[in-house]
């Protein structure tokens, strides 16, 4: 009994690890993908149970529409439950594009009152 129960901690822990390693960062929660993998090593069975619990982020499942009832049948459509797909990266990345525009739309307003309140003085 004790052969099967080391083989299938063991068994959990080689595919926690493998999960670790494949999954890309933006898909790792909470801690660093490495801090990750020092914690399933050091402790196996609750480190593999803390990571497929609270590490790992999930793929979000499609919500479905709700199927019409009749003779007649509409294709379902698939609804997304999450309006933004995006990665954190990806929406950070966005975040400073946005600042910048910001910057440079202050910029150029600056430039502009600057240019009228130029000409609005006689030249000397």
């Amino acid at each position: 009994m004790y052969i099967v129960l080391s083989l299938l901690t063991f068994a959990f822990s080689v595919v926690t690890l493998i999960d670790i390693i494949t999954r890309q960062d933006g898909q790792v929660k909470h801690l660093p993908k490495f801090l990750w993998l020092m914690i399933a090593i050091i402790i196996p069975l609750l480190g593999g149970i803390l990571w497929w619990a609270v590490g790992r982020e999930y793929p979000e499942r499609p919500v479905r529409a709700a199927r019409p009832t009749g003779a007649w049948e509409a294709p379902v459509r698939i609804v997304d439950a999450r309006p933004d797909r995006r990665s954190t990266e990806q929406q950070l990345l966005d975040l400073e594009r946005e600042i910048e525009e910001e910057r440079l739309r202050a910029e150029i307003a600056r430039r502009k009152r600057e240019r009228e309140q130029g000409a609005g003085e006689p030249a000397g």
